[in-house]
């Protein structure tokens, strides 16, 4: 069988990594990602977030000034250490993200889903470098590792990070709003721009200016905390 190499900007992918990158960031891949909202569930019950457009808004904020900030640093660094073989270094990300988490339910979120995509890569898709974190390791540094073990670009897999983060967001508030299936689609398409742009300042911000600046974010993930009625555990 021939093997084929996919160009993705600067990048280029073989289809037996773009295919371990798609199944590893499918909605069908057992993290249960469709467990969390990310603060969202209290943003639409108290009307913040009633839209296609408010969803959008609201996402690209988590990507850009949010989680999605720090977990793009999380994944480069994961990612690097790997790529060269510095397991200190890897060590110390892996204890970074565990206690870089602004509220209970974030950490909730991340863990249970960095554990869970360890466990389940680790059986279909083995490397040395996942095994160093089967402990526990929050959810972009367990793809990060993976994504590097198994020779994934970087800008490739941050993107598909990104974007499978987006969605997950996108279809909770499709339940939630809640959205028609149109709706949902135009504001993952909306998201465009935020994933891309996400991908980059990931790829440049240095470690030591790791940090967010969403606090409306994280306020709801607090109240979400103690919210009377909750389909999401976050």
């Amino acid at each position: 069988m021939t093997m084929k190499t996919w160009f993705t900007g600067i990048t280029m992918i073989d289809d037996g990594g773009l295919y371990r990158l798609l199944s590893w960031l499918s909605p069908s891949y057992p993290v249960g990602a469709f467990s969390y909202s990310h603060g969202l569930e209290y943003a639409v019950e108290t009307g913040r977030v009633a839209t296609a457009d408010d969803v959008s808004d609201w996402v690209s904020t988590v990507l850009l000034q949010g989680t999605g900030r720090v977990d793009g640093i999380l994944f480069r660094e994961a990612y690097s250490a790997v790529a060269a073989e510095n397991w200190d270094h890897l060590d110390g990300i892996a204890a970074l993200g565990n206690a870089f988490q602004a509220t209970s339910e974030f950490a909730l979120e991340t863990r249970a889903q960095g554990n869970a995509f360890i466990k389940a890569t680790l059986a279909a898709w083995p490397a040395h470098a996942l095994a160093r974190i089967e402990q526990g390791a929050v959810y972009p540094v367990a793809v990060g590792v993976a994504c590097a073990a198994h020779g994934i670009p970087l800008e490739t897999a941050l993107h598909g990070y990104f974007h499978a983060f987006a969605a997950n967001l996108v279809s909770a508030a499709v339940r939630l709003v809640p959205l028609g299936q149109t709706d949902g689609q135009l504001a993952v398409a909306a998201l465009a721009a935020a994933v891309s742009d996400a991908q980059q300042q990931a790829l440049v911000i240095p470690l030591d200016d790791i940090g967010s600046a969403a606090p409306l974010v994280d306020l709801a993930s607090m109240h979400h905390e103690t919210q009377y009625t909750r389909l999401f555990r976050s």
